[in-house]
């Protein structure tokens, strides 16, 4: 039998690591070989390759239809982004079979991405995978398969003006126990652009008015949307992937943040021009007020690939860990912790002022990792130092003024 003569059949993807799945780009070229190693002589039909991209989604939902009749409805779809096939080893014009000798045999191949493909991931309802598959054929024996998946990351470039855009809005609520008022609770919120990347710190720019009678709670955190789509029909998961808790606030109080610092862990890049599934993250800060459900003021938010270049835009104050070194500068302190559940953070945006940049007296302690800082641009020289001697005495032979003249 074949099989009992075949040591080693595996696929060999360039720039992959050991025991990690390579990674390419759309429209990169994919290179590899299928690796064969037989213990003895053997007879082959043909080798086979073929490689795959799609993206899908199924999910089923119980309903009712009367008080003893119920049934299951089940909703699924698939787009396919790659579909290459080569042949790598074909059998002879005339009809014989390929006998390969006992050894290490390697095929080559190479496909191109491409220019357009959703980034590989997998969620609760679909996932986006890529793989290669190989086939050994042999006369009158079963087929012998091998498959190795590789990732593909579609790069988002947040050096964009979309992206780089300040994202600002504001809300308020009318706090009510038992039909009666208990005051407003209103927010609002800045951050300086809507592109980030894992890694980076968002400083989040938000005042805080409690006029109730009750203390209230601040909080903030970045959620995950995933969205699948089947037959006109969506299907959502959301989950709290970080997320901060501010102090208490009085009642009758205010609370400003000068630029509280929420860190973006490592999360997958946002999904947004696939047809059937969707990865979308926002900056949600809420209030707690007791009595009541919760106030929620959401600003949109994009988690790329491509990092802000070093001084990239005039607007942005920001300067990533893959551009430039800032460990002279200081901000909060962190305190890592586990996110809470979507439900605890969770229950007509306004134009809002510009917010001040943080000031120093309120930062302290020293960020591991990137983070927001606001530089001072110096164009014009700074003033002479302060003497006490002129150093452009007047000159003798210059005739005092008349003052009455």
């Amino acid at each position: 039998m074949l099989f009992d003569r075949l040591k080693r059949f595996a696929i060999v993807l360039e720039g992959a690591e050991r025991g990690a799945p390579a990674a390419f780009s759309p429209g990169q070229a994919v290179a590899g070989r299928v690796l064969l190693e037989l213990a003895a002589a053997a007879k082959l039909g043909a080798l086979r390759l073929r490689a795959i991209g799609a993206a899908r989604v199924h999910w089923t939902e119980s309903r009712s239809a009367g008080s003893s009749t119920a049934y299951t409805q089940s909703y699924s779809d698939q787009v396919e982004f790659l579909s290459h096939r080569d042949t790598l080893l074909a059998p002879p014009d005339n009809g014989e079979v390929t006998v390969l000798q006992a050894g290490r045999h390697e095929f080559p191949f190479t496909f191109q991405l491409p220019e357009t493909l959703a980034t590989s991931f997998e969620g609760k309802h679909g996932s986006v995978r890529y793989w290669v598959k190989a086939k050994l054929h042999r006369p009158w024996s079963t087929v012998k398969k091998v498959k190795k998946e590789f990732t593909v990351i579609e790069p988002i470039d947040i050096n964009t003006p979309a992206l780089l855009a300040p994202q600002a809005g504001a809300k308020e609520k009318l706090a009510r126990a038992w039909y009666c008022n208990r005051g407003q609770v209103s927010v609002t919120a800045k951050i300086d652009r809507k592109g980030y990347t894992p890694g980076e710190v968002i400083p989040i720019f938000a005042e805080i008015d409690n006029c109730t009678s009750r203390a209230v709670v601040p909080k903030a955190a970045i959620i995950q949307t995933q969205t699948f789509i089947a037959r006109g029909t969506k299907k959502q998961k959301k989950s709290v992937v970080t997320s901060i808790v501010g102090d208490s606030i009085a009642a009758g109080k205010r609370e400003v943040w000068h630029g509280r610092a929420l860190k973006i862990p490592p999360v997958g890049p946002s999904i947004l021009q696939c047809r059937i599934i969707q990865v979308e993250y926002s900056l949600k800060v809420c209030v707690d007020i007791p009595g009541t459900s919760k106030l929620l003021l959401e600003l949109p938010l994009v988690i790329g690939t491509i990092p802000l270049h070093p001084f990239g835009s005039r607007t942005s104050s920001v300067s990533s860990q893959y551009s430039i070194n800032l460990d002279w500068l200081s901000t909060i302190p962190e305190q890592p912790e586990a996110p809470p559940e979507y439900s605890s953070v969770v229950s007509s945006p306004e134009a809002e002022q510009s917010l001040a940049p943080p000031c120093r007296s309120e930062l302290g302690g020293v960020l591991e990792g990137p983070f927001f800082a606001y530089i001072q641009e110096f164009r014009f020289r700074p003033p002479p130092l302060y003497s006490e001697i002129d150093p452009n005495p007047p000159s003798d032979n210059i005739r005092p003024r008349c003052m009455t003249c």
